[in-house]
């Protein structure tokens, strides 16, 4: 079987968030079950430089109006063959998707218009490899499906789309339609229109055959009006072809075991060790060594999204439990400012760093004794996955993929209600359970032996692919579609 994904990032070249890490790692478990993933990426210059012996697939005059771009394949130096649309006038760029006022490119419609086209028309460039399903990735990737369809191919393939995150739709003027080589017939609510703008991940989510999502009830709540921003009603209209699918980690570059980046590596056995890296935090960051309470950590971008805000709300509270807290986070102004002031005016509870560090964020999860993520939405989450394997009990509010990957009491502590009250109650809970040695390391052990490596995640999206291919049905991996609360909106 041979899948190619189209991503605008992938981790280790390019990243902006858990799109590049689920890019970088899917592709690769998917050939542990004989998958032949292929990758389909912008030539950004953090690619460019890591493709070996690439070779020109073909030139183009003019692509969506850059001159000169070509395509271009090779091998990643992660192992994976890449075919990347090399065209400085798009891509060579030192951000990704804003200029450095933060305002969208210009020409982001036609920068990763051109990206799903030369995916949909690979068979046209490299006959030796035609794709059995084309996999795109958020709003970047969604025409594929739709160009797939307008491609001359005899035997297309399936196509699937993957939501990583609803909040990014990719909406543009309709007045690029022509340029889009988009025919008028499919500006319409049935299809790519969206309040008379061009939907990119509208598309995708109206022409793919399978859509996926990255936990089964972030599957759930987009289907209603708090989550789907907007676009509900298609999704609870195309819920039969709607799956959760739980991300995975690196287990590889996340295990307290081997990582480098611990001042001490420790396991489920040997938990005293973990005891080091937490001493070690509190002397790195000069917080008291006369508190009592757990040592908390929040690893997240300053947004409202994050429940950033709940954090402050209850932090009055974890300091009078002799609690401590080390954020690790940049990103709205106001959060940032907010947090730096409490940080000065309690510097033996609060400790805060804007700077992000890789091998910082691995020292918190290692040393930390809980993980605050009361995240208003979270499609997935990452964070409190890797703060699982390590033993660093997640606080986390009951959404997406957290309310799927935290059992309550058993590995973590949850709660509903996105308040500082219904917080407040539950970390009440995971203090009394700090207070109780035993049964804190039990629920370290617990934490420590969940399973969320890649595997399973790559045995399920295989299942899909399989169902879509036929013959060999396989509709347990449908088995997380949610159920319509929203069958009767409109599709817009």
């Amino acid at each position: 079987m041979r899948v190619l994904h189209i991503t605008p990032e992938i981790y280790p070249y390019v990243k902006t968030g858990g799109l590049a890490d689920v890019a970088g790692a899917l592709p690769l478990a998917l050939q542990d079950t004989n998958i032949d993933s292929r990758m389909c990426l912008p030539g950004f210059e953090g690619i460019l430089d890591h493709l070996e012996k690439p070779e020109t697939v073909i030139r183009f005059a003019n692509y969506f109006g850059t001159a000169e771009p070509r395509l271009l394949r090779g091998q990643l130096d992660n192992g994976l063959t890449a075919y990347v649309l090399e065209a400085p006038g798009f891509y060579k760029r030192k951000s990704l998707y804003v200029d450095e006022n933060g305002a969208d490119w210009p020409d982001n419609p036609f920068r990763f218009a051109a990206l799903a086209k030369i995916a949909a028309d690979l068979h046209l460039y490299d006959p030796d490899w035609q794709a059995d399903i084309l996999h795109s990735h958020d709003w970047q990737g969604g025409l594929a499906p739709l160009y797939s369809q307008l491609s001359p191919n005899k035997t297309p393939p399936k196509t699937v789309l993957t939501i990583h995150n609803m909040a990014y739709q990719g909406l543009f003027s309709a007045q690029h339609l022509s340029a889009l080589g988009l025919p008028m017939d499919f500006y319409k609510a049935e299809g790519i229109e969206y309040y008379q703008k061009i939907g990119f991940l509208k598309a995708g989510l109206f022409y793919a055959d399978q859509i996926t999502t990255v936990s089964p009830t972030y599957a759930e709540e987009i289907q209603t009006a708090d989550f789907g921003c907007g676009l509900d009603g298609l999704l609870s209209h195309r819920r039969h072809s709607l799956t959760g699918i739980i991300n995975g980690i690196d287990t590889n570059i996340w295990s307290p075991e081997t990582d480098s980046a611990l001042p001490c590596t420790f396991s489920s056995k040997n938990l005293s060790d973990k005891k080091k890296n937490r001493q070690a935090l509190i002397k790195e960051f000069g917080l008291s060594t006369k508190q009592k309470g757990p040592l908390f950590t929040v690893i997240s971008r300053m947004s409202p999204q994050k429940g950033l805000d709940l954090i402050i709300d209850v932090l009055p509270y974890i300091i009078a439990k002799s609690g401590q807290v080390i954020v690790l986070g940049s990103g709205d102004e106001k959060l940032e400012a907010a947090y730096m002031i409490l940080a000065k005016k309690h510097p033996d509870h609060i400790a805060v760093s804007t700077a992000y560090d890789e091998a910082l964020a691995h020292r918190l999860i290692g040393g930390a004794d809980a993980l605050l993520m009361p995240s208003l939405f979270e499609p997935c989450g990452l964070v409190q996955m890797y703060a699982l394997a390590y033993g660093t009990i997640p606080v986390v509010r009951a959404t997406g993929g957290l309310a799927d990957t935290v059992k309550d009491n058993i590995t973590g502590f949850k709660f509903q209600e996105a308040s500082a009250a219904a917080f407040r109650t539950c970390l009440d809970r995971a203090f009394a359970s700090f207070a109780d040695p035993k049964a804190w390391k039990a629920l370290q052990q617990a934490a420590m032996t969940e399973d969320f490596s890649w595997k399973s995640s790559a045995a399920a999206y295989t299942r899909l692919y399989q169902h879509l291919l036929g013959p060999a049905q396989t509709p347990a991996v449908l088995t997380t579609a949610p159920k319509s609360r929203n069958a009767k909106k409109s599709l817009a």
